[in-house]
C-alpha cells in the first residue's frame, strides 16, 4: 500500500526522503529538474538508499550528458552494471537516439533514419521503448532515472504521444508507397528485411510497450517524480512549471530537494557569502510556500564534489535527516574557529608582505 504522507492539521511532511523508502510498492522513480542542480547526485543516493531496503535497484541516465559514471567514478555503457561495492544495485546510461544495431539491417534503417527526421521526437520516443522492453525482461524492484533537464524530460513523457504520431506517419506510408517499396526490395534482392509491415509491426510492439508503462507511470502507488532544484529565482520557475506538467501528466510528486543551501546558522564571514544566504532564504521560503504539503529536503553546498561511492554513502545521511551546521555562528566552538582562522589568515598575510618588501628590497 502507499505511503504517501497525509498532512494534517499543524503538521509538516517529512523533510527527508525516508517516504521513498517506505513506500514499498513503487516501481519507477523519477528524478529530474533543471540543468547544473545536481540531478545526478542526488538519483544517485536516492538509488543507494533504495538498495538498502530493496531486493535489487537499477539506476538509469537518460541525460545526454552521462554523468552516472563520473559521481560512481565507474564505466557505465547501455547495459545494466553491477556497481561496485554492491550486491543489489545496477547502472545503465542509454542515449537518447535510435541505435543503428537495434535495426538489423542498412535498408531498415535507413528507412527508420527517414522516420525519425520526419517526426521531431519519435527516436528518443522509440530508443526509450527499447530501453523499457529491456527492463521489462529484467527483474528489478525499483528503477530510478536520472533524467535530462527538464525540457528533455517533458519530452520523455510525451513519447506516447510521439509513437502515435509515428504509426500514423507509417501507415501513411504503407499505404502510399507500400507497393512500392515491396517491388523495390525484390528487386534489389532485400527479401523480407525491409517488409512495411515487419517495420509497422516493430512500431506497434513498442508503441503497447510504452503505453503499458505509461499506465504504470500514472499510478501513484507505482511512480513518483523527485524535483531536483537550487534556492534562486530560474530554479523555482523550472520547478514549478514541473510540477504543473507532471499533474497535467497524471504524475505523482510529492518530494522536492532544494540542493547546494548555505544555512543561516553556518559561521559565514564573507560578505558575499552572507549576501548569497539572505537571497536564497528568501527561495526556500518561496518553496515552502508553495509546496507545503510536499517532503522538501534541504541539503548543504560543499566545498568539494560528491563523487565516488563512499562520498555518495557519506552526503545520504543529509536526505533522511535534516542537515545540521557543525559550528553554529555564536557558540564557543565557533567563535574558537573563527579566532584560530584569523590567526591563520593573518600570519599567510604576514609572510606575504614580508616577501614582497624583501622584493622590492633586491629590486
Amino acid at each position: 500500500m502507499s505511503s504517501v504522507a497525509v498532512v494534517q492539521a499543524g503538521d509538516m511532511p517529512d523533510p527527508s526522503v525516508r517516504n521513498l523508502l517506505d513506500q514499498d510498492t513503487l516501481k519507477w522513480v523519477f528524478v529530474g529538474g533543471k540543468g547544473g542542480v545536481g540531478k545526478t547526485t542526488c538519483s544517485s543516493i536516492v538509488s543507494i538508499l533504495l538498495a538498502s531496503v530493496r531486493s535489487s535497484v537499477l539506476v538509469i541516465s537518460t541525460d545526454p550528458a552521462h554523468n552516472l559514471s563520473d559521481a560512481f567514478q565507474q564505466r557505465f555503457t547501455k547495459f545494466p552494471t553491477l556497481v561496485k561495492g554492491f550486491s543489489n544495485l545496477y547502472a545503465m546510461e542509454i542515449d537518447p537516439k535510435v541505435e543503428n544495431d537495434d535495426f538489423g539491417n542498412e535498408g531498415m534503417e535507413g528507412f527508420i533514419s527517414e522516420l525519425t527526421n520526419a517526426i521531431p521526437g519519435v527516436d528518443e520516443a522509440m530508443s526509450f521503448a527499447e530501453m523499457l522492453k529491456l527492463v521489462q525482461t529484467m527483474d528489478y524492484s525499483v528503477v530510478v532515472f536520472d533524467t535530462a533537464p527538464t525540457g528533455h524530460t517533458l519530452r520523455l513523457l510525451q513519447f506516447p504521444a510521439t509513437l502515435e504520431k509515428g504509426l500514423e506517419k507509417m501507415m501513411d506510408l504503407k499505404n502510399r508507397f507500400g507497393g512500392l517499396i515491396n517491388q523495390a526490395t525484390r528487386l534489389f534482392g532485400l527479401g523480407d528485411e525491409l517488409n512495411e509491415d515487419a517495420m509497422l509491426g516493430r512500431i506497434e510492439g513498442m508503441k503497447d510497450v510504452i503505453e503499458q508503462v505509461n499506465r504504470q507511470f500514472k499510478d501513484p502507488d507505482l511512480t513518483t517524480f523527485v524535483c531536483v532544484c537550487i534556492p534562486e529565482f530560474l530554479s523555482l520557475y523550472e520547478t514549478e512549471r514541473l510540477v504543473q506538467e507532471l499533474a497535467k501528466f497524471e504524475i505523482d510528486a510529492h518530494n522536492i530537494i532544494i540542493n547546494q543551501v548555505i544555512f543561516d546558522e553556518e559561521a559565514v564571514e564573507s560578505k558575499l557569502l552572507k549576501a548569497r544566504v539572505k537571497m536564497q532564504q528568501k527561495y526556500v521560503d518561496q518553496f515552502h510556500m508553495l509546496y507545503d504539503d510536499f517532503n522538501i529536503t534541504k541539503l548543504p553546498l560543499l566545498p568539494e564534489e560528491v563523487c565516488g561511492v563512499q562520498a555518495l554513502q557519506n552526503f545520504s545521511k543529509h536526505f533522511l535527516a535534516p542537515y545540521t551546521p557543525t559550528l553554529k555562528r555564536g557558540s564557543v566552538e565557533e567563535l574558537e574557529e573563527r579566532v584560530s582562522t584569523l590567526k591563520s589568515s593573518l600570519q599567510i598575510a604576514e609572510a606575504e608582505l614580508d616577501r614582497v618588501r624583501k622584493g622590492k628590497q633586491v629590486a
